[in-house]
């Protein structure tokens, strides 16, 4: 299989959520990334919907890069049968990793795993270490909370309102599909 022309990463939940809209999105985006020849680089986790993204991207030909500390290979079912797997010691180190093998960041609803790799990509972006896009995949309204609490830290004067430019919100796949073709090409 020859290499992607882009490696995605997706931070999400490894549980399912309360809606069945999460779990459809995730396979969609899956399969966009399996259709457009991306590399899914994810938590490596087998369960909610980490493991449909994953599910659904290698069932339709994606090559996948999972990143998973020791102590949850057991908890979220670290999935053994991907192109590549690899194995750290801390939660920062798989961060680190799957941040440092991927060109944009997708985010899809998850818990507080999630908020902590979106905020850590953010504060990185906001502090200058990277330039690459991060994207909210928002199904259902799910981080329109998230994307308040964004706007009242800028009003409040704990961050300049550039902080708001260094994510995009999009409300569905195709949404997701357009703007990483306008940005990544």
């Amino acid at each position: 299989m020859p290499l992607p022309t882009l490696s995605i990463c997706v931070f999400c939940g490894s549980r399912p959520g309360q809606s069945p809209a999460y779990a459809h999105e995730a396979r969609a985006l899956g399969r966009l990334m399996a259709a457009r020849g991306w590399r899914l680089v994810y938590g490596a986790g087998d369960i909610g919907i980490m493991g449909e993204v994953a599910r659904a991207a290698q069932g339709a030909g994606a090559d996948v890069f999972g990143v998973i500390p020791t102590h949850l290979m057991q908890a979220e079912q670290g999935k053994r049968n991907i192109g590549t797997l690899v194995v750290t010691e801390t939660m920062h180190e798989r961060k680190k990793v799957m941040f440092t093998n991927s060109d944009a960041v997708v985010v899809l609803p998850g818990g507080a795993g999630t908020l902590d790799e979106f905020f850590e990509v953010l504060t990185w972006r906001q502090i200058g270490l990277h330039s690459k896009p991060i994207y909210l995949l928002d199904t259902g309204g799910f981080w329109q909370p998230l994307i308040a609490l964004v706007d009242h830290v800028i009003a409040q004067g704990f961050a300049a309102p550039s902080l708001r430019e260094f994510f995009v919100v999009v409300q569905t796949v195709e949404a997701l599909e357009a703007a990483l073709e306008k940005v990544l090409g």
